[in-house]
């Protein structure tokens, strides 16, 4: 195969057995060249403005800057950009996020080494590719109810084991309007007390520990 129409992918991920790995059986398809590697979302979209990848393969976190900001920032300069988030969570709201920031694909990390190089041709060819599970993940979170900014920062906080008045000093407002946020996320998450919501946010991938 002519090199003009061999398919050069970027892999971007913090860990480098992981990175070798993947580059390995990529670079064994006759079809696929890995032109560059990236350990964080900064170097990321560095490495992309100057190599101008066919397909990425994105994790979504890592230090620095996580997969999330570099795909926003990657697909607002490069309108064409075709990026696959490869990752080991699959909470609904990873996978929302990815695929809302501009995302073509989405793999979770246990993925056999035949679905990766399809994956990387369809998303080449200019399809998606999004697996059964994840849409089904997807479509649930469409019928979610959104959290508001406020709320997701009082989540994040009560995640960290924050009491309402720790909460309201942290965030220079009212007891009482941490209680009403509070009772509204858990309405929103459909649980009944605190530690059910931190359990069901971290499970969705909404805030991490």
């Amino acid at each position: 195969m002519d090199q003009s129409s061999t398919i050069r992918v970027l892999i971007v991920d913090d860990h480098s057995i992981f990175r070798q790995g993947l580059a390995t059986i990529i670079n064994r398809d006759p079809e696929m060249t890995v032109i560059a590697q990236a350990e964080d979302g900064e170097a990321a979209i560095a490495l992309f403005g100057e190599h101008q990848p066919d397909v990425t393969l994105m994790d979504l976190r890592m230090p620095q800057m996580g997969g999330v900001e570099a795909i926003t920032a990657i697909c607002t300069q490069f309108k064409p950009a075709r990026i696959i988030v490869l990752t080991t969570y699959d909470g609904d709201e990873d996978i929302y996020r990815g695929l809302q920031a501009g995302a073509k694909g989405y793999l979770l990390k246990d993925a056999k080494a035949n679905e990766l190089l399809n994956a990387i041709r369809m998303v080449n060819r200019g399809q998606q590719y999004i697996p059964p599970l994840v849409g089904a993940k997807l479509v649930q979170r469409m019928s979610n109810p959104e959290l508001s900014e406020r709320e997701l920062e009082v989540l994040g906080l009560m995640a960290q084991g924050m009491s309402n008045s720790d909460i309201a000093t942290a965030l220079t407002i009212g007891e009482s309007t941490v209680k009403s946020h509070v009772n509204r996320i858990l309405s929103k998450l459909g649980v009944s007390d605190r530690t059910q919501a931190v359990i069901i946010a971290v499970k969705r991938g909404i805030v991490s520990l």
